[in-house]
C-alpha cells in the first residue's frame, strides 16, 4: 500500500525578509553617514582647519576589528577598558553577543559588506539567470581560508602582552589607525583595485564570496555561533520534502536533510524559513516547540546593539578623546606611519 500522505498546512505569509532587509538598509545608511562624517573630520585636519569642523564619529571604529580584538585582549588582561578606540571594543562585544544569541545574524542582518555582497549575487542571478556553485570539494577548502586568516590575527594578538598592546595603540600608527584605513581606500592602487573588482565579479557569480571564503570577522562570529542555543530546526513530521530550503540557503547548507542546522556557516538570514511552504516544518528556535518569531529576533538584535552602545556612552567609553593639536600633527602625516611591528 502507498504511504499515507503527510498532512499539509500552508505557512502563513512570512515577513522575515522584509524585516531583515529593513535592518540591512538602516545599518548601511548609518555606515554611509559615519563614512561621510569621518571623511569631513579627516579633511579638516588635513587642511589645517580650512574646511568644515565636525565631531569624529566613534562608530568608525566598527571598521577596525583588529583593534577591537586587541582592546578585548587588553581588557581581559588588565580589567581596564582602553582609552584608544574603545567604541570598537563595545561594537565587537555587541556583534559577538548577537552571534551567540541569534546565530551569525550580524553578517546577514547588519554587516554592510554582507548586504552589498547579497545584492551582488542577487544582481548576478537577475542578469545571468542563475548563480554558479563551486563543487563541494572546492567550496569547503575555500571556506577554510577565512579561518586561517582569523587564526593568524588571533595568534598575533594572543602573543602580545598588555604593555605591548598599550604601546601599539598609543603609537602614531595606532592613534590614527582609522585614518590609515581611510587612506587605504583613497590611495587604492592598480593591484588593490584589481582585487576589489575581482571580488565584485566573483560575488556576482558565487553567493557571498567574500563572506564565505575570506572574511575573518565572519569566521570569528561563526565560531561563536556554534555555542548559540538558537538553531534552524526542521520538523520531519511537518516537512513535505520539497527541498526549497536547501535551494534558498546562501551558505549552501543541506537544510532539508538535517534536523537542526549546527554549522558555523549559518547566518540566521531565515531565507530557508521564508521559502518553506509547510507550517511548523522549519523555524529558528531554541527547542523545536518554541520557535523564535521574527519580531522577537529583530527586537533582540536591536536591543543588543543599542544596549552595548548605550553602556559605552554612559560609562564614558565611547569616544576616543585626543586633543586637536595631536590630530593636527598626526592626520596629515598618517600616510608615512608604518606598522610598529614592521
Amino acid at each position: 500500500m502507498p504511504p499515507t500522505a503527510k498532512p499539509f498546512i500552508r505557512r502563513r505569509h512570512d515577513h522575515s525578509q522584509l524585516v531583515r532587509r529593513a535592518f540591512q538598509a538602516a545599518f548601511l545608511l548609518l555606515n554611509l553617514w559615519i563614512g561621510v562624517q569621518f571623511y569631513v573630520f579627516v579633511r579638516y585636519y588635513e587642511t589645517g582647519g580650512a574646511t568644515v569642523a565636525v565631531t569624529r564619529p566613534p562608530g568608525v571604529e566598527g571598521w577596525l576589528p583588529i583593534a577591537g580584538l586587541m582592546n578585548l585582549k587588553f581588557l581581559l588582561a588588565t580589567g581596564h577598558v582602553p582609552d584608544i578606540h574603545p567604541a570598537g571594543l563595545f561594537l565587537l562585544v555587541a556583534f559577538v553577543s548577537i552571534s551567540f544569541v541569534f546565530r551569525k545574524a550580524f553578517c546577514s542582518w547588519l554587516c554592510p559588506i554582507g548586504t552589498i555582497s547579497e545584492w551582488l549575487w542577487q544582481g548576478g542571478r537577475a542578469i545571468f539567470g542563475r548563480n554558479f556553485d563551486l563543487r563541494r570539494s572546492v567550496d569547503i577548502p575555500l571556506r577554510g581560508l577565512k579561518y586561517l586568516l582569523l587564526g593568524f590575527f588571533a595568534w598575533a594578538i594572543v602573543h602580545m602582552s598588555a604593555e605591548a598592546l598599550r604601546e601599539f595603540m598609543h603609537s602614531p600608527y595606532g592613534l590614527v589607525a582609522d585614518v590609515k584605513m581611510l587612506n587605504f581606500f583613497r590611495d587604492l592602487g592598480t593591484a588593490g583595485a584589481s582585487v576589489m573588482v575581482g571580488l565584485v565579479v566573483l560575488s556576482m557569480f558565487a553567493k557571498n564570496a567574500w563572506c564565505r571564503f575570506l572574511c575573518p570577522y565572519g569566521a570569528l562570529l561563526g565560531l561563536i555561533s556554534l555555542a548559540s542555543p538558537a538553531r534552524i530546526r526542521r520538523n520531519p513530521d511537518a516537512c513535505i520534502d520539497c527541498a526549497k530550503c536547501t535551494k534558498a540557503c546562501p551558505s549552501r547548507l543541506p537544510v532539508d536533510r538535517l534536523l537542526s542546522v549546527k554549522s558555523a556557516e549559518c547566518t540566521g538570514c531565515l531565507e530557508c524559513v521564508a521559502v518553506c511552504p509547510a507550517r511548523g516544518a522549519l523555524d529558528l528556535s531554541v527547542t523545536r516547540k518554541r520557535p523564535i518569531p521574527v519580531a522577537v529576533m529583530a527586537v533582540g538584535i536591536a536591543l543588543l546593539f543599542l544596549g552595548l552602545v548605550s553602556i559605552a556612552k554612559l560609562t564614558g567609553h565611547w569616544h576616543t578623546a585626543l586633543p586637536d593639536r595631536l590630530y593636527l600633527d598626526l592626520i596629515p602625516k598618517a600616510r608615512s606611519f608604518g606598522h610598529p611591528g614592521m
